[in-house]
């Protein structure tokens, strides 16, 4: 198994999202690289410094680290700096953490096609990971406990699995 963390505004739509391909194995809602000790999420909307972060436990068996940041690619505005949709502020930050330092080239090579295709610098993170912390539960899992509640991400991407078929 391997892991990857990846911020791209609220953490409850990119997991929901990431949650339906074969391949990812687990997902956890969380807060990553901010200053402080285990925030909690009055701490992270206060503008702590953290970014609402999903971490990805991944079988790159059945799934490659390629495929999974294509897919992150899909759900996300690369150019759009503290902002996702209607969520604005640090927390709403995108970015790519990686866990293992043999991940990079694999980022590297989708990030660069990213920013080709964008035709201007990404305002994606891309640097190791320095803290995780893990979200309060009624966070974890959030839009299938609430499937009415907001969200960035349009409708259709949480079947997108079904159309790529």
């Amino acid at each position: 198994m391997k892991e990857i963390y990846l911020a791209g505004g609220c953490f409850w739509g990119v997991q929901h999202f990431l949650d339906q391909f074969d391949g990812v194995e687990e997902t956890e809602a969380g807060y990553a690289d901010g200053p402080e000790n285990s925030p909690g999420y009055e701490d992270v909307c206060a503008g702590s410094g953290h970014a609402e972060t999903v971490k990805v436990v991944y079988d790159d068996s059945r799934i490659s680290l390629t495929e999974l940041l294509e897919y992150y690619f899909m759900v996300i505005d690369p150019l759009s700096v503290n902002r996702q949709g209607n969520d604005r502020g640090i927390q709403y930050r995108t970015g790519i953490y990686y866990a293992e330092k043999d991940q990079l080239d694999e980022i590297r090579q989708v990030y660069d096609a990213e920013e080709k295709k964008a035709g201007a610098k990404l305002a994606v993170e891309l640097k190791p990971l320095e803290y995780f912390y893990s979200a309060e539960e009624y966070h974890q899992k959030y839009l299938e406990k609430n499937p009415g509640g907001y969200c960035h991400i349009p409708e259709q991407y949480f079947h997108i699995k079904d159309q790529l078929q």
